[in-house]
C-alpha cells in the first residue's frame, strides 16, 4: 500500500523596498519596468489647479502625477520575493512616506540631473529614519552628465552612499539598481559583507 507523502509548501519571504525622489524623475516608470506583475499605479491628471503648486520645471510634458503609491513585485527566487512601492513627489503627500517605508529594507532615490534639488526631501527622508538607501541617477536624454562627485557634493551625500546611474525605462537597468539596494541593506546588517 502506498502512503501518502505531503509535500512541503514553501512560503516565500518578503522583501520590502521603497522607490522615492521628487516630482517627476521616474519613479512610476521604474516600478512598472521591473515589475512582473502589472504594477498598481495610483496616477491621476495634472490639473489646471496643480499648475500653481507643480513645478514642471524640466518636465514640462508630463501629464499625470502619482497621488498615493505604485506597488510592484519580482520573484528572486521561491523563497524570496521582493515587493516595491513608489512614493509620490509632491511635498503635499509626503505625509505617507512613514507608512509606504514601515518595514522596508532599503530605498531607492531616484534623481533627475536636471533637477537635483529634487532629491533633498527622501535622502533626507531615509538618513534621518537609518533606512539603507542608494541614489540612483535616472539618465535622461538631453541631459547634461556629472561625475560622481560632482553629484555626490550637489546631492551632499559621501561615499558611504552608493550611486547608481540608470535609466528607469530599462528592466536590466532598474534590477541593478535594486540588486545594490539589497547589497548596501545586507551591509549594513552584517559589516563583513561591505
Amino acid at each position: 500500500m502506498a502512503s501518502a507523502q505531503s509535500e512541503e509548501l514553501t512560503v516565500p519571504s518578503s522583501v520590502k523596498i521603497v522607490v522615492a525622489g521628487g516630482f517627476g524623475v521616474g519613479k512610476t516608470t521604474l516600478v512598472g519596468a521591473v515589475s512582473e506583475i502589472t504594477p498598481l499605479r495610483t496616477e491621476e491628471l495634472l490639473t489646471e489647479a496643480g499648475t500653481q503648486i507643480d513645478d514642471l520645471a524640466g518636465v514640462e510634458g508630463k501629464t499625470t502625477t502619482t497621488v498615493a503609491l505604485d506597488f510592484g513585485r519580482i520573484t528572486i527566487n521561491p523563497e524570496v520575493v521582493l515587493y516595491l512601492f513608489g512614493t509620490p513627489g509632491q511635498d503635499r503627500f509626503w505625509f505617507m512616506w512613514d507608512e509606504l517605508a514601515y518595514g522596508a529594507i532599503g530605498a531607492v532615490v531616484l534623481v533627475d540631473t536636471r533637477r537635483l534639488d529634487g532629491g533633498f526631501g527622501a535622502i533626507d527622508f531615509f538618513e534621518r529614519r537609518a533606512i539603507p538607501f542608494v541614489v540612483a541617477v535616472n539618465v535622461f536624454e538631453g541631459s547634461h552628465s556629472y561625475t560622481a562627485d560632482e553629484l555626490r557634493s550637489a546631492l551632499d551625500v559621501g561615499d558611504n552612499v552608493p550611486l547608481v546611474l540608470c535609466d528607469a525605462r530599462d528592466r536590466e537597468s532598474c534590477k541593478t539598481v535594486l540588486a545594490r539596494v539589497i547589497e548596501h541593506a545586507m551591509s549594513k546588517l552584517d559589516p563583513a559583507m561591505a
